[in-house]
């Protein structure tokens, strides 16, 4: 996978992929990340990149013109991803299917916005929620980190991310780990009896029960079995 993330702060990005995991994968050749100051694509002494709004307005605007000529030097992609608070939201199951890509282009916006014409070179527009941020960096490396780590190989234990929260459809099931007791707080009984059959179990319940809580919108577009049903119909699955 390569990832092209276009950019007028180049130095606010380059740090991530110079640690953990994302070092990891780059160093092992399982990604590519280029990171390329959109600046090197202007044409005029002082390197302009944005201009006045046309029509009044606050703020300034990044040229069409610069913008378009980074994407093309960025060369054939199979997703050109602007990222904004107007596209789609950046979901696990869009996350699944662009790490299905071979070269993502990520373009991250600044100041008031990018001119309304690049919208005609890219292919997607994806906001990662309803907020708005100083400029669309961060939303790159979100996509970065959601689809490099399940790439095979990047993460050792494919196993952990398929049992990710929204993997499934559901909310992931709570995690616990040394010392048994802390200050009052037990690891649940079930996690240190060796019944995996059990274990396995009270894990799907859990996460019945988390979604249940505190985002019940997930069961309504959940793959729920039979046994599912009756566990969220019982009257003590709740306590």
């Amino acid at each position: 996978m390569k990832y092209t993330i276009l950019t007028l702060f180049p130095d606010l990005v380059r740090p991530w992929t110079e640690e953990s995991i994302v070092q990891k994968a780059i160093q092992k050749g399982l990604i590519e990340v280029d990171i390329r100051d959109i600046r090197a694509y202007t044409e005029d002494k002082h390197k302009t990149v944005d201009d006045t709004p046309y029509g009044g307005g606050a703020g300034m605007v990044m040229r069409v013109d610069v913008v378009v000529r980074a994407i093309e030097a960025a060369g054939s992609a199979d997703e050109v991803i602007l990222l904004t608070p107007a596209g789609q939201p950046l979901t696990q199951r869009l996350v699944e299917e662009l790490a299905g890509k071979s070269h993502l282009v990520l373009v991250c916006g600044r100041y008031e916005g990018i001119d309304a014409r690049v919208e005609h070179f890219v292919t997607r527009e994806i906001s990662i929620g309803d907020y708005v941020l100083m400029g669309g960096e961060l939303g790159a490396l979100v996509i970065l980190e959601a689809t490099a780590r399940l790439l095979p190989g990047v993460i050792k234990e494919a196993e952990s991310h398929r049992q990710d929260s929204f993997s499934t459809g559901l909310l992931d099931y709570p995690h616990y780990t040394r010392p048994p007791v802390f200050r009052g707080l037990a690891v649940p009984e079930i996690l240190t009896s060796g019944h995996h059959a059990k274990i396995a179990e009270w894990r799907r319940k859990q996460a019945l029960k988390r979604t249940k809580a505190r985002r019940p919108d997930l069961l309504e577009r959940a793959e729920l079995t039979p046994k599912d049903l009756v566990w969220l119909e019982e009257s003590d699955f709740d306590n």
